[in-house]
């Protein structure tokens, strides 16, 4: 099969790249510039020039494919509609990334108890989305109907990912995010209480989903991609017996926001997004191996090799 991959240099599309090649596909990532094309090509991917603004060379690309993975940027709604259109009755494939922010909560270290399940895209459901994420959704929502455009489309909403990637990005963002802040500081810390709950996943895990979906989801499907789930307290303890350094100290959303940003401090690590997913393992016999980010901070978080 030959396939697309948009952020075939991050660490999802990377992932996924890296693990199609070995496969025995046929990739092709989108690359920003010359370094990054020359490292895709180096790992057996073939480097398409352009950004998620170039319009043509997405639609190019994705017609010259037999699937399209869309993994660079949840919220770039241009990139999808540019590939929307290219691929229109073609009947290809089309795999969206997402992330479970979108039901994340102003809730800045304090738990909820609300748990989502996939409904949450379907127009019967009571759920609305923060004003902030209702963007997101709404292109999630656009992806989902594609399906009536002749597109094998599928939206994959990540929680919270851990493991290390096997692309040329290494890292994801969350753990990443309070790992660098603890090292440059010497205090590892959480936002207010840490009480807030995430729903979490091995990047391995992710990896096999995708492939899964790219082989059998049927059009139209989301599905929550989650496996476990711990509080911030918890993975802040984990990467301070990682690191040796003291016990993690609660922060005020204020400092918080001016180290990582409103939308990280706010959405990424202050808030809680607690979800289930039932749709990939019912329907396309997928089976997560690993079910605790806190055992892989503390075994696996200083390790040099992937995963």
């Amino acid at each position: 099969m030959r396939v697309f991959v948009t952020g075939a240099s991050g660490y999802i599309g990377g992932s996924v790249a890296t693990r199609l090649v070995e496969a025995g596909h046929e990739v092709t990532g989108l690359a920003r510039t010359e370094d990054r094309g020359k490292a895709l090509r180096a790992s057996g991917i073939t480097p398409v020039s352009g950004t998620l603004d170039d319009a043509d060379v997405l639609a190019r690309a994705a017609r010259e494919a037999d699937a399209v993975v869309n993994a660079a940027d949840s919220d770039h709604r241009g990139a999808v509609e540019s590939l929307i259109e290219a691929l229109a009755g073609t009947g290809k494939v089309l795999v969206h990334a997402s992330g479970s922010s979108i039901v994340g909560d102003d809730a800045r270290g304090e738990v909820a108890e609300r748990t989502h399940t996939e409904a949450v895209l379907s127009p019967d459901d009571p759920w609305r989305p923060e004003p902030d994420k209702a963007p997101r959704v709404a292109i999630d929502r656009l992806v989902l109907a594609a399906a009536e455009r002749g597109i094998r489309s599928t939206v994959l909403c990540s929680s919270l990912i851990y493991g290390h990637g096997y692309g040329i990005s290494r890292d994801s963002v969350q753990i990443p995010r309070l790992v660098e802040q603890a090292r440059s500081s010497g205090v590892v810390r959480h936002i207010g209480a840490g009480r807030n709950v995430w729903s979490t996943v091995h990047i391995d895990d992710v990896v096999a989903l995708y492939l899964l979906a790219l082989a059998s989801a049927p059009a139209g499907s989301f599905y929550f991609v989650e496996n476990g789930e711990a509080s911030f307290a918890a993975m802040t303890g984990a990467i301070a017996d990682a690191l040796g350094l003291g016990p993690a100290q609660p922060w005020d959303i204020d400092s918080a926001i001016r180290e990582w940003g409103y939308e990280p401090a706010v959405y990424a690590l202050g808030s809680n997004s607690r979800v289930r997913g039932t749709g990939a393992r019912d329907q396309l016999g997928w089976k997560p191996e690993h079910a605790s980010v806190t055992d892989w901070i503390r075994g696996r978080l200083t390790a040099n090799e992937p995963g």
